[in-house]
């Protein structure tokens, strides 16, 4: 079974609210949420859900970045943590379930939509 890997930044908060100084911050609670929903729906054979210090996009609210060898890596922003969860449950299904991991943008649930910054190509080993 090949592993897929959900990096969640842990320190991000939405952009529209002042970050606080000492967490939790929305990153915390994104986590919680997706660990909550995807040990529900996946087992740890295939997706891991691993907290990151920061992905540089911090004016860019909760980012995510979703990756497995061989597919595109994807990269989603200004996410907020309550419906971006549902939402990226949805897309990854899809993603996992895909066996090249090319999601069409049409295809994105439509919250992702406006989510999306970048699909970046597969690493071929």
């Amino acid at each position: 079974m090949i592993k897929h890997t959900l990096f969640v930044c842990k320190s991000c908060h939405r952009s529209s609210e002042e970050r606080p100084k000492n967490p939790p911050f929305d990153g915390d609670f994104f986590i919680d949420q997706l660990n909550g929903l995807c040990i529900q729906n996946f087992s740890p054979e295939e997706l891991e859900i691993q907290p990151v210090g920061c992905l540089w996009a911090c004016s860019q609210g909760c980012v995510v970045s979703i990756c497995c060898s061989e597919k595109p890596t994807y990269l989603f922003t200004n996410l907020t943590p309550e419906p971006s969860a549902v939402a990226l449950l949805e897309f990854l299904k899809m993603y996992i379930n895909s066996s090249k991991g090319a999601i069409l943008w049409k295809q994105l649930p439509e919250l992702l939509q406006s989510a999306i910054f970048a699909q970046i190509p597969p690493i071929k080993l």
